[in-house]
């Protein structure tokens, strides 16, 4: 059954990204990566669910979310930017199969870093973030979301690829398997995937190609 809780603070993240802090519904329990349905409690609005990874820990006394934004569609994302502190959201069943099972390396493109933001933050509270890469694929350096953050915990193992710009310090293009072979070591163990699609797709097909087994392809649908 969905319950009601109101937002503590909603804020800009990126151009197109909102990080939504609510109160924690009573007696709820998810695994990090995992997500829920969502709704927001407002006329016309209740029965528009759609599912957010939660971003929050579940030893936090809040819920938090990272959802990106389509301002050209007049859906539920768009609906979210004329929210603001003391509206009220539903919260609905949590689901999802994708959790951490060992070292290796997390492939992420665009939203579909929301699963992994979770699963990190866990192994960073847990001081056990150990040989884990991130190789995170975006359009644009401003579409990178929780860079600082993301910097900070993995140094060296936060990757950005940029596909539509070219920086110094960033790779270019699309993930390949050259670059998922460079990125892997002695540590890895798992690949861990989330992303649109067309790119969870090629990924698979990369990994298929430098004879990874399927089970040790962590995945979660977009």
């Amino acid at each position: 059954m969905a319950q009601i809780v109101k937002i503590i603070s909603i804020t800009k993240i990126t151009h197109d990204v909102l990080e939504i802090i609510a109160e924690k519904p009573e007696g709820i329990q998810f695994r990090p990566g995992q997500a829920v349905d969502f709704a927001i409690n407002k006329n016309g609005w209740e029965q528009e669910w759609r599912s957010f990874t939660f971003t929050s820990l579940p030893s936090d006394n809040y819920i938090a979310f990272n959802i990106k934004t389509y301002p050209n569609h007049n859906g539920v994302t768009n609906q979210l930017l004329s929210l603001e502190a003391g509206d009220e959201i539903l919260i609905g069943d949590v689901y999802g199969d994708i959790e951490y099972k060992g070292e290796g390396v997390f492939i992420a493109g665009g939203a579909g870093i929301t699963p992994f933001l979770a699963i990190l933050k866990d192994l960073k509270k847990q001081d056990s973030i150990g040989h884990n890469k991130l190789m995170f694929a975006n359009k644009t350096k401003a579409d990178i979301i929780q860079s600082e953050y993301l910097s900070k915990i993995l140094g060296d193992g936060f990757i950005n690829i940029l596909s539509d710009e070219t920086l110094d310090g960033y790779e270019h293009g699309y993930i390949s398997a050259e670059m998922i072979k460079k990125y892997s070591d002695a540590h890895t163990q798992f690949y861990y995937l989330c992303g649109p699609p067309p790119m969870m797709n090629a990924v698979e097909q990369h990994l298929a190609s430098l004879g990874i087994s399927a089970d040790h392809i962590i995945k979660e649908g977009f």
